[in-house]
């Protein structure tokens, strides 16, 4: 087998392969004889068929047979040889096959950029105070109280602002009056992240009451299946409650769990957010870092590895804000900040990739126990139902790789120059 290979890019490679007439015509045979002995065709015993008729009819499916033979081997031989390994598929074009000729073709793959690091230990970085507030321990009570409360059917009056509204919805897109899948939802009257003629029409509606409305979607509404169309919908309410909060008191504490009352689940409240808010400072640290890292190195970044970080960077940025009639400038306001946000996810990932083979990091079977029991504590789930999950879903390798990146990020910050400064 002959091969010559080119470099179009730093990420991308291409190599051109000549397999051997000799060895293409050997496979072709073989595979001749596979479909002379399966064929069968009317006025023919089964294997008698004349060789013609063979190539004949079946000429397409043979060639295919052989290239799907042929290839992947020579390739990955020729990927061993040349010590490459490819990002993502590699993808075969420009095949060309003539008997009793080299079987000749194109493939064409994307490799990790190869760069060096610069220094990476001593960077100056700054770390804020850590400090907590009445307010901070506050809003954290409220939430807990709002996790506790009680949801109370509302009887004798309609629908008011801040009530739970159940009701069944059906909807029929007025072009072409195709109904679509009946729904039961439950509604936030009032909120303002409503399409505003739900909160126009719910008020004084009580159980059993219908409404109708349209709702004209915009053509760049986020869900498809809705933008550019005009719905009217039927909406039946089912129930309506309202929510009740407890006090926040000893008895409240007691029932979140902490047997000495509101004291103790304060303190418990603030080492919590103490913990969390050195967590975050760690990570803004290390975000610091690698982005001064980042600024001294200038390598390629391969494109699919690229667009699939893009996808998943513009998804992310979506779910975190409203996504009702958001206009085309927005939009691509986001895929240009989940674009710049990919790319420097996907560099931080090289680097911290390069950080472990220098400094020979490794991940044991020891430090994947602790993580499935932080992740059975942080969840309240028995440590064997993660386990079980982890194995059936095949995250143990993810989850190894995750712990090297954690463990590479842990080398830049212990050995970063850090300088405090007042916390915001």
């Amino acid at each position: 087998m002959k091969s010559n290979a080119k470099i179009p890019s730093e990420c991308k490679r291409e190599i051109e392969l000549n397999i051997e007439a000799d060895e293409v015509m050997k496979e072709f045979e073989r595979i001749m004889s596979q479909f002379s002995s399966r064929a069968k065709i009317p006025g023919f015993r089964s294997g008698k068929v004349p060789r013609d008729i063979i190539k004949q009819r079946y000429y397409h499916e043979i060639k295919e047979s052989l290239i799907n033979s042929l290839v992947p081997k020579a390739l990955s031989n020729e990927l061993k040889a040349q010590n490459l390994s490819p990002v993502g598929t590699p993808v075969v074009n420009e095949v060309h096959f003539k008997e009793n000729q080299p079987l000749r073709l194109k493939v064409q793959f994307e490799v990790w950029p190869d760069f060096k690091l610069p220094p990476y230990k001593k960077i100056k970085v700054k770390k804020k105070k850590i400090s907590v507030s009445d307010q901070e321990i506050n809003q954290s009570l409220e939430e807990l109280r709002s996790r506790s409360a009680e949801y109370i059917p509302v009887e004798g009056r309609g629908v008011r602002d801040g009530d739970y509204v159940v009701a069944e919805v059906k909807g029929q897109v007025l072009k072409t009056k195709k109904f679509l899948a009946s729904e039961k939802v439950v509604i936030y009257a009032g909120e303002p992240e409503n399409e505003e003629v739900i909160n126009k029409c719910l008020p004084g509606v009580k159980p059993g009451d219908i409404r109708n409305f349209v709702i004209d979607y915009d053509k760049n509404h986020t869900d498809k299946k809705l933008s550019g169309k005009k719905i009217e919908y039927n909406l039946k309410v089912i129930s309506i409650k309202k929510k009740v909060l407890p006090e926040i008191n000893d008895e409240l504490a007691k029932d979140l769990g902490e047997k000495e009352g509101l004291k103790e689940l304060k303190e418990k409240i603030k080492k919590e957010i103490i913990s969390s808010k050195e967590k975050f400072g760690k990570n803004e640290m290390a975000d610091e870092i690698l982005i001064s890292i980042s600024d001294q190195l200038n390598f390629e970044l391969p494109e699919i590895l690229l667009n699939q970080e893009h996808i998943a960077a513009f998804k992310r940025l979506l779910s975190s804000r409203p996504q009702h009639n958001l206009k085309k400038e927005e939009l691509e306001q986001l895929k240009a900040d989940a674009r710049r946000k990919a790319e420097q996810n996907l560099r931080n990932h090289l680097i911290l990739n390069k950080i472990t083979e220098e400094e020979s990091l490794e991940v044991s079977d020891e430090d994947i126990h602790e993580e499935f029991q932080a992740i059975a504590k942080a969840n309240n789930v028995p440590l064997a139902k993660v386990i079980e999950n982890v194995n059936k879903e095949g995250k143990r390798e993810e989850i190894r790789n995750n712990l090297l990146l954690k463990k590479a990020v842990d080398i830049l910050v212990e050995n970063a120059i850090i300088e405090e400064q007042d916390s915001k």
